[in-house]
């Protein structure tokens, strides 16, 4: 006696990097780079599709942030190579262990405060290939460990200064202690740093206020899209392609 047997389908599997692509997000203030990855993640409606950022925001820091999906994810590495731009506001009345308004302010009080004139040629001092020391509270591996996560042990953290380069800052406005600024950089610079570092070269004090990412390469803001304007469900004619082709196939 022959048997027959039914043809029983396979589960689906989940389908993996069956998009591709670019998404240009204005991120808020508040959550980390990682977590408007998660979120791209969850509209895709894809538990392992590869997405990844071009360069980190700080929680407290918004603007543009590029963000890979799928096989586009190879671009990251030439996407972060680009050349970066921001809008910051430096505090020069204190310090802070984490070089912004995060941490604990250490107030410095000055008897003069510098000039326009002072600070414009403070910054000339920043312009060209520099050695900057990453923040403590960085993601920086001191001794195969984040910075951050000794600093919050406790531990003395002084990461080594690196080469960087500010190709531009243009001094926006200025009324002490506030000081507005446009900053055009390179890869790997702590806008933190260069507040603190200012701070020290001007006798005040130096954290970060306040960040806004204005482009990345060729992505402005004018063309991302907030986080909570992201569509839901993500489809393929919502990504924008990479910027070498030949990196998707």
């Amino acid at each position: 006696m022959n048997e027959t047997h039914a043809a029983h389908p396979e589960p689906p599997m989940e389908a993996r990097d069956t998009l591709a692509g670019l998404l240009i997000v204005d991120k808020p203030i508040g959550p980390t780079s990682m977590d408007v990855c998660r979120a791209v993640r969850r509209k895709a409606g894809q538990r392992k599709l590869k997405v990844g950022h071009a360069g980190t925001l700080d929680p407290l820091a918004s603007g543009v942030l590029v963000v890979a999906v799928g096989k586009a994810t190879k671009t990251i590495p030439k996407l972060m190579a680009t050349e970066k731009h921001y809008d910051a506001v430096v505090d020069l009345a204190a310090f802070s262990p984490t070089d912004d308004m995060e941490g604990e302010p250490n107030p410095v009080r000055v008897a003069n405060p510098p000039s326009r004139d002072l600070v414009e040629m403070a910054i000339k001092r920043f312009l060209g290939e520099i050695k900057q020391r990453p923040p403590a509270f960085s993601a920086v591996k001191i001794g195969g460990k984040r910075a951050y996560q000794r600093a919050r042990m406790g531990e003395p953290v002084e990461p080594e200064p690196r080469a960087v380069v500010i190709h531009e800052i243009d001094l926006v406005r200025f009324e002490y202690p506030t000081l507005h600024l446009h900053v055009r950089c390179g890869k790997g610079v702590y806008i933190r740093s260069l507040a603190r570092d200012l701070g020290t070269a001007l006798g005040t004090g130096g954290r970060l206020q306040a960040l806004r990412r204005t482009a990345v390469g060729l992505f402005t803001i004018d063309e991302a899209t907030p986080l909570d304007l992201l569509p839901d469900p993500l489809a393929q004619d919502h990504l924008r392609s990479a910027t070498c082709e030949n990196e998707l196939r």
